[in-house]
């Protein structure tokens, strides 16, 4: 393993790439076609630590997963929510979208199974699923009762019903149970109790279900109404380029003062992250969107106030831009942060402040002001910066580096959790 790896600057970057497919498409479309009846085939699939992760315990549950990582394909023969095998002890890593998708659809099985990941993984809060599961007639529980994984399911089908999901601390519990109803005995009704963060990642959940042939009622996100029983329709379904990571490419555009097209992906993407363009465009940079590209140009950059409660995977990117802007950056409603890879915020403003940033850190919030650009020499600092097992510090971090000499990244070899070839493609735009 690379132990660390030193980021030169590049000057304006120019150029245009396609980034790899969507880690939270490919989980989903994986959940959906488990569950349908028949083969489904789905092209532009992400090869991560993430999916792979998924595709290993699908097949440990006895189904039929063919993984073509060159050809960036997936052949799948659905159950048919009827499991092969009846037992399992499924090794999930660091993946929360595994973890959670897994839990609730195992629970319309039948048998005895159990999830575990690493070390930080059984700090991840589970309990909001595991509570929704109860009021379904589901046994599901932590195993040290801590909230947290490890998680055994005692599953002998989801009998239906109505539930009440907490929202605040991540939307994937309701991705998970939302993706799971059809299979129920019965039909399901989830409600969602407090605040719903990373709203467009249901949307997009509502998405890939209505693309394997089930629909789903849904008042103003907060209600959701599922008929059950019903299956899903095996089909071949195309994945998009990841706009979480092409959010590096934008951000690597606006802080060189480059002009980058990323390709497939357009403004009525399924993911919420294009949204992080508008970001950088009230940042003084400028957006074209096409059909199926998007190309931001930089410019000078000033500082925002910005809510990134929808987009909150791109708050670590936005924070690197941040530093070179022409003011303070703040950057809040993003407290589940806080409960991701690892502790976001405190990460961030640990990680900033060796760049010579002066940063504030609230529960949910960061306030970043940046080192002067205009002072000779420059008050910026090279850094050595830990990423904490966590793709996205070392990702973004890194993009810090295309100006400031110095920048050095610890362990590299994280963003294999979700872009194992995140810095040969940026060295590639440089």
């Amino acid at each position: 393993m690379t132990k660390t790896i030193e980021i030169r600057p590049s000057g304006p970057l120019h150029g245009s790439i396609r980034p790899p497919g969507s880690k939270s498409i490919t989980n989903r479309a994986l959940i959906c076609a488990a569950m349908a009846d028949g083969r489904s085939r789905l092209d532009g699939v992400l090869d991560s630590e993430d999916t792979r992760v998924m595709i290993r315990a699908l097949g440990q549950l006895g189904l039929n997963v063919a993984h073509d990582p060159a050809r960036r394909a997936i052949d799948i023969i659905g159950s048919g929510a009827r499991l092969p095998v009846a037992e399992a002890d499924i090794f999930v890593a660091n993946s929360g979208t595994t973890v959670r998708f897994l839990t609730a659809m195992l629970a319309t099985a039948r048998g005895t199974f159990r999830l575990d990941g690493t070390p930080r993984m059984r700090r991840r809060p589970i309990h909001p699923l595991l509570d929704a599961l109860a009021q379904l007639g589901v046994d599901a529980r932590s195993e040290e009762n801590t909230g947290c994984p490890p998680v055994w399911i005692y599953a002998n089908g989801l009998p239906g019903g109505h539930a009440t999901v907490a929202g605040d601390i991540s939307s994937q519990y309701l991705s998970g149970l939302l993706m799971a109803a059809p299979a129920a005995d019965a039909e399901v009704e989830l409600l969602v109790a407090g605040e719903l963060v990373s709203e467009p990642y249901i949307e997009m959940t509502l998405a890939v279900m209505e693309a394997f042939g089930v629909s789903v009622r849904a008042d103003d996100l907060r209600r959701f109404t599922i008929p059950a029983p019903l299956a899903y329709r095996a089909c071949d379904y195309s994945i998009e380029p990841d706009a979480s990571a092409a959010s590096y490419f934008f951000a690597a555009a606006a802080i060189t003062g480059g002009r980058i097209t990323v390709e497939g992906l357009s403004r009525h993407s399924l993911q919420g992250d294009v949204a992080f363009c508008d970001c950088l465009e009230k940042m003084g940079c400028r957006v074209e969107y096409a059909r199926d590209s998007i190309t931001l140009t930089g410019g000078p950059l000033r500082g925002v106030n910005v809510d990134m409660n929808a987009i909150s995977d791109t708050v670590q990117t936005l924070s690197a831009v941040a530093l070179f802007a022409d003011g303070p950056t703040l950057i809040h409603n993003v407290a589940h942060i806080r409960h991701k890879e690892t502790d976001r915020l405190a990460a961030l403003a640990t990680e900033l402040r060796k760049f010579g940033a002066t940063v504030s850190e609230g529960p949910d919030r960061l306030e970043i002001t940046p080192p002067s650009l205009h002072a000779d020499p420059l008050p910026f600092t090279g850094a050595t910066i830990d990423t904490y097992d966590d793709h996205r510090m070392a990702m973004s971090m890194a993009l810090v580096g295309l100006v400031q000499p110095g920048v050095v990244i610890r362990d590299p070899d994280c963003t294999g959790k979700t872009y194992p070839d995140f810095f040969e493609d940026l060295a590639g735009l440089g």
